[in-house]
């Protein structure tokens, strides 16, 4: 990994001085092979144009050879805990096994990860709530077996060349899985929201469904991968009224350097909608090396004219801190002095 990235820094409390818990970290097979047909290949392609076009000017662009392979737990953890300012980490898997034959972060590497690194990492389950009885069993082995700590979904499956969505606020499809994630004493759900790729329909990445989630289920505290983008206004409209929805920055933080009007647009919004108490950190490695988000989003402040024309409140230190680590620490139901204090802070 190190010969990846030869600039990468060495661990330690450098340019980001805070604790950051990494809320998504996938352990992807990139594998040409593991795709499942054009479909697949035309996911990962997406993927890769985001690393070639939303990676900070002047760091390393990995080439096609170097992207698309299988990504091993190692080169993962190195990536996150010894090249970046990263302390925490969620390994997220992906439960797209209509596109991929692993599902393209599957969830036996990242409880892996979470295994061989227990002071440092955590891991979600996934399952598809199409399944029925088949999805239900699988996530008692996750939890019991496995110890996930909560579960992450995509509302879009693709077989038989079309896409087969299904809702998050559907009492039949997914109203048996959350009460299901209750009884194995979970209460923490996250779901991939905008952010379309390779055939899936737009709008079934709608975020028009959460609040039928939130209102069914207010025990269950649902993150919203990617704000929803496009969606942002809409996912806005429902994290004001649901105390237990919140919005991830994953994919969204990394428009910082490229396109930092955009972004301080959406953390605008961000701030004035829903408050620094319910936005979590995502890194989204290995699209992206984490550290630059990281050194970008510490060293951001919201522009002055935006500030002063729209009434958004500013990117505070306190904000800041979080953002990158602390909410999701709460989240996760950990002691947030005592978590930092262990790892230096």
């Amino acid at each position: 990994m190190t010969a990846l990235f030869p600039g990468a820094k060495t661990r330690g409390k450098g340019s980001v001085p805070a604790f950051v818990f990494d809320g998504v970290c996938h352990l992807f097979n990139f594998d040409k092979k593991n795709a499942l047909g054009g479909p697949g290949e035309m996911f990962d392609e997406h993927l890769y144009a985001f690393h070639m076009f939303m990676t900070r000017e002047g760091e390393r662009i990995l080439s096609r050879e170097e992207f698309f392979k299988e990504w091993s737990v190692d080169e993962i953890a190195e990536m996150v805990f010894e090249q970046s300012d990263t302390d925490m980490i969620v390994a997220q898997p992906l439960p797209l096994t209509d596109l991929f034959h692993d599902g393209l972060s599957p969830w036996e590497k990242c409880a892996q990860m979470a295994a061989k690194h227990p002071d440092k990492a955590v891991w979600w389950g996934s399952v598809n709530p199409l399944e029925g009885k088949k999805a239900i069993d699988l996530m008692t082995k996750q939890v019991e077996e496995y110890g996930a700590k909560g579960f992450k979904f995509y509302n879009v499956r693709y077989d038989y060349g079309q896409p087969f969505p299904w809702r998050m606020d559907d009492p039949r499809v997914a109203f048996p899985i959350f009460e299901h994630a209750q009884k194995l004493g979970i209460n923490l759900i996250g779901v991939h929201k905008g952010v379309p790729l390779g055939p899936q329909p737009i709008e079934h990445t709608r975020t028009f469904d959460m609040d039928g989630a939130a209102a069914n289920f207010p025990d269950i505290n649902f993150v919203i991968f990617h704000v929803g983008l496009p969606w942002l206004d809409e996912t806005l409209w429902q994290i004001i009224r649901f105390p237990n929805l919140y919005a991830s920055i994953a994919a969204t933080v990394n428009f910082i350097s490229r396109q930092p009007r955009v972004f301080a647009e959406i953390m605008g919004k961000l701030m004035w909608w829903a408050g620094e108490d319910k936005i979590l950190f995502g890194g989204e490695s290995p699209i992206w090396h984490p550290q630059w988000a990281l050194e970008e989003f510490w060293n951001f402040q919201l522009p002055e004219d935006i500030v002063a024309e729209r009434g958004y409140p500013q990117l505070t230190e306190q904000a800041k801190r979080k953002i990158l680590g602390e909410n999701l620490l709460r989240l996760h139901g950990m002691d947030v002095e005592k978590t930092k204090k262990k790892f230096g802070y």
